[in-house]
């Protein structure tokens, strides 16, 4: 059997979230991050949230609402903040394993971490800054709004700059060209 590895840092938040004391998970933190996360695990199979008891039905309405704009959504909702928000995005690749076509969402009263295999990270990162309000249902409802708007394209400007430049060239080695066999003449 192949051990499973865990992210870097799972915080003990995320034990709150479970209904764990962060004063039972930090008597064998390794141990009960590994708990903690098969507990989130199994809330986001039963009904794509993970949180504290009186934030679940508001999620849940996110998580419908999300739905019907055709977004898979997963929340995870820690009650207070690590003390750095990178294991956020950690917890999110990890719920993520199991939901590979889903969009997850793991926030705390001031951070956000995010996965998703349909949206880019800019547009991933712009609902994170609108997800930071310290209240779980309206950052989540937040973060669905910005995925739902139109973002500018720029892999479209990309594209367009790189023919413009090519045409340029193009005109420029064709005007050189004829100077040259002007001079010539």
């Amino acid at each position: 059997m192949t051990p499973q590895h865990l992210p870097t840092f799972i915080p003990a938040e995320l034990c709150q979230a479970v209904g764990v004391s962060i004063q039972t998970a930090g008597t064998d933190p390794v141990g009960w991050s590994a708990k903690c996360l098969q507990m989130a695990r199994a809330d986001v199979n039963e009904d794509g949230v993970a949180a504290a008891a009186a934030d679940v039905p508001g999620l849940k309405e996110v998580v419908a609402k999300a739905h019907a704009k055709d977004i898979d959504l997963k929340v995870v909702a820690l009650p207070g903040n690590p003390w750095i928000d990178t294991p956020l995005r950690d917890i999110a690749t990890e719920i993520g394993k199991d939901h590979p076509d889903s969009t997850i969402l793991v926030i705390s009263p001031s951070y956000a971490g995010t996965y998703s295999a349909k949206y880019d990270r800019v547009t991933l990162e712009a609902g994170q800054d609108v997800a930071k309000t310290g209240n779980p249902v309206l950052s989540a409802n937040n973060f669905v709004d910005e995925l739902g708007r139109e973002h500018f394209s720029w892999t479209a400007l990309t594209i367009v700059l790189v023919v413009l430049v090519a045409a340029a060239c193009a005109g420029i080695a064709l005007v050189r060209g004829r100077l040259a066999n002007d001079s010539v003449k």
